[in-house]
Formats: structure tokens, sequence, C-alpha cells
């Protein structure tokens, strides 16, 4: 049964929102343990700052039953908290810390104690009043606004390295779950890009999520579109091409028997013979295109092909046009440092190097020489057709497989199909098709390389 479509979209919010909660427990956790040691810190400042302001209350009353005042402390110490205190009656200091203001922090407090914020001489001060009425007097203890932000600096100091490294870890965290979250596109992205014109099969539906599901429908859509348009054409190619063969055969005999009923017209005959014979070759290169075009890989009659017995057969196959144009055809293979057999369909490589064979024995004058010749490189097979002919300029080489192409220049006739043929071929096999020079760095040399294979 195929498996329920999912949100793409609700997975990845559900990942991400996941990872972050649990990292951010942690990173709470974190910085609650940092927050606790650093404010655990300032009020053990706070307490010793209180146990200088009870030691300088302990002292000795004066005449006035005021407070004697104490010698300020040690200039080496460090005063983070910095609590300044008054002592004020009627208005006036009567004892303050040493950094304390000569006058009151807050004159006329209506409250017997409170906060108050103010601003003295340019500083913002945050100050605490309680009053004795018994006694007569208040206490004002203040502390410098710019000392609280000292500490936060200090805790911020000590958070942003954590803070940092967490938000770093979220970001590795998310990139991780989105990649595995998003994989499904990657998946059906190398699917499409596996898509060729030899299998134009749909991308399959079942697990991709729910946002994904019109588009790989469209692109179904469009790939059987495509792929009966093909079939269409290859119909068609391959039906005109069959209908194509009877009359051809036909008319080659009629032309044949009105040839020799008439002598005088042998010449016109001949040549009309020619061309029926070309448009033959070209109906039988038809026919092997719209038989090769459909197939896949795994289609072929896959095998090992023994190359002597092929060899041999080439050359008794090709010996006597290669006679009749004055051209020597070397199809002897090499006592040592050549394969027994390579592997793949008896049949289609065959034809390709019959048609590599054909086309240097037409294109070639009389006096060449063509070779057909086999090796390996790398542990892989090769087999190559050499000759020392006209060559081909670099311009033509690179579309000499390009279907209907014919060299300009041919006074040779052909169909421009042949090329093509070995390609698709070769295509189907995984073999490279390589084009270089010939014999002695004339001509032109085409490899079948097996070592282009996978």
């Amino acid at each position: 049964m195929p498996s329920a479509a999912w949100s793409l979209r609700r997975r990845l919010l559900a990942a991400i929102l996941g990872a972050s909660a649990v990292l951010w427990l942690a990173s709470l956790g974190t910085l609650t343990a940092i927050a606790w040691q650093e404010t655990g810190e300032v009020f053990d400042d706070a307490l010793e700052e209180s146990a200088y302001m009870l030691l300088a209350a302990g002292g000795e009353l004066d005449a006035r039953g005021l407070l004697a005042p104490l010698p300020p402390p040690a200039q080496d110490r460090v005063r983070r908290v910095d609590m300044q205190y008054q002592l004020v009656e009627a208005g006036r200091v009567v004892q303050r810390s040493a950094d304390a203001p000569a006058r009151p922090f807050v004159a006329g407090f209506g409250d017997d104690h409170g906060f108050a914020d103010l601003r003295l001489d340019g500083e913002r001060w945050r100050v605490f009043v309680v009053r004795d009425a018994a006694r007569g007097f208040e206490v004002q203890v203040g502390q410098r606004a710019a000392k609280r932000l000292d500490i936060l600096e200090e805790l911020a100091e000590a958070l942003w390295l954590p803070v940092l490294g967490f938000l770093l870890l979220l970001a590795l965290v998310c990139w991780w779950l989105t990649g595995r979250v998003l994989a499904p596109l990657r998946r059906t992205a190398a699917a499409l890009a596996a898509q060729t014109p030899d299998d134009l099969a749909p991308v399959a539906t079942d697990g991709q999520p729910r946002e994904l599901l019109p588009i790989v429908g469209a692109l179904n859509g469009v790939l059987a579109r495509l792929d009966a348009a093909l079939q269409a054409e290859r119909r068609f190619t391959a039906d005109a091409a069959h209908e194509l063969r009877t009359p051809l055969a036909g008319l080659h005999m009629h032309v044949q028997l009105l040839q020799r009923q008439h002598p005088a017209l042998a010449a016109s005959f001949g040549r009309l013979r020619q061309d029926v014979g070309r448009l033959a070759a070209l109906v039988d290169s038809l026919l092997t295109l719209a038989r090769l075009d459909p197939l896949a890989r795994a289609q072929l009659a896959s095998g090992e092909l023994a190359l002597a017995p092929l060899f041999a057969e080439l050359a008794a196959e090709f010996a006597d046009e290669a006679a009749r144009r004055g051209i020597v055809l070397d199809a002897a293979l090499a006592p040592q440092g050549t394969p027994a057999t390579v592997r793949g369909d008896a049949q289609m490589l065959g034809i390709a190097l019959r048609n590599l064979v054909g086309n240097a024995l037409r294109y070639c004058p009389a006096g060449s020489r063509v070779e057909l010749r086999a090796g390996t490189r790398a542990g892989k097979a090769w087999i190559s057709v050499c000759d020392d002919g006209p060559g081909v300029d670099a311009a033509s080489m690179a579309r000499l497989t390009e279907r209907f192409f014919r060299v300009l220049g041919q006074e040779e006739g052909g169909s421009g199909l042949g090329l093509s043929i070995v390609r698709r071929i070769a295509e189907l096999h995984g073999i490279a098709l390589r084009f270089g020079p010939g014999l002695g760095g004339r001509g032109l040399g085409v490899t079948l390389d097996w070592q282009g294979a996978p």
C-alpha cells in the first residue's frame, strides 16, 4: 500500500521548534547558572559593604548622641557595589562616607522609608532613605547607577561566549535537520535528472510530501506527453521506412532490367541504380535508428563477443569492395596485447563496426590503407578503425555524429546516418566514442573505448 502523503512544512516546523526548545532549555540552564554565580558575587559584595556600614555604626556616640566618624577603608579595597551613606539631621549631613556628597541625597523625604532616583553633579543615583524619628535623624544610602551598569556589563561579558556557542549549535542542528527533512526534494531532483529520452518513466509519487505532489504530477504529465510524442515519431519513422523497402527493391530490379534491355542508356540507368541504392541504404539506416532509439541498456543481449571471428567476418565481407576501390583493408588481430573478447551485444557491435569500416572504404581514395585493430588500456578493451585518407577538419569532426550531417566536398554519396548509428550503439553499451587522427597522423581514426563504460 502506498504511504500517506506528509507535509514538508509541518515536519520542517516541528523539527526546528523541537530543536529550538531543547537548545533553549539547555541555554536557559546555562545562563541561570552563570547569572546565579555572578549575582552571588554581587550580593557578597553588598554584604561586605553592609559590614562596613555596621562597623561604622558601631563607633562611639559623640556629645550630641551621634555616631562618631570612622576612618575610611583602605584605598586598596575593591568596592564594586560602591554604596555611600549619610546621616542627616534637620536637613544637614552630620556624618557621611568618604565618597558621599556633602549635602543630603534627598531633602525633605516625606515617608519613613523608601527609594528615590535622582541626579547629583551630573550623576544618577539610586537612594534608600530610612528615618529614625526617636533619635531625630535619618540614614540615606545611595549607589551610583553607573556601578549597576558595570555589574551588568560584567555579566554580559561572562555570558556572550556561551550564548554565541548555543546559537552556533542551534544553527548547525537546524541545518542538519532541514537537510534531513528536505531529502525528498533532492531525491526527486535526482530522479528527474536521471530521465533520458530512452527512459521517460513517471517519477514515483509514493512517499512524496504533499507540497511536491502537484509538481511531480505535472512533470509526470509532461514526461508522458513527451514519451507519447517520441513513440509516435519512432513508429512513423519505422513504418515509413518499412513501407519504402518493398517498392525500392522493386524499383531497383526494374531499373536493372531496363538497363539490360536498353544498352544505349546503360550509363543513365547505372546512375539511377546508384541513386536507388543510396535511397535503399538510407531507408535501412532509418530502420536501424528506429529500432535503436527506443532501446535501453537493459534490453541488450549483452555477452562475451569473440573478436577473432568478428574481424575475420568483416574482412571477408568488405574484401571485394576494398579490392574494387584499390584500398588495403587490414583486419588481422595482433598476436599479443589484443583482448580475445569484449562484452556487448554481438549484433549491435557488428552493425557499428560495419558502419565504421564501410565509411572508411567509401571516403578514402585508391591506394589508401584501412586498419581494424583492438587492444587494451587500463584493463579495458578498445577497438579502432583508422585510415590514412583525406581526414576531417576539426569543425566537421565535432559534428560527425549528427544525423544527416555530411562533410562538405565529399563526392561519395551517403545518408549521413552511419556515425549516428555508431554513436547510439556506443551510448547503449556505455562505450566512449572517440575521434582523432588516423594512420601516421593522417586520415581519421574512430575508437570504441570500453574504458568509458561504467
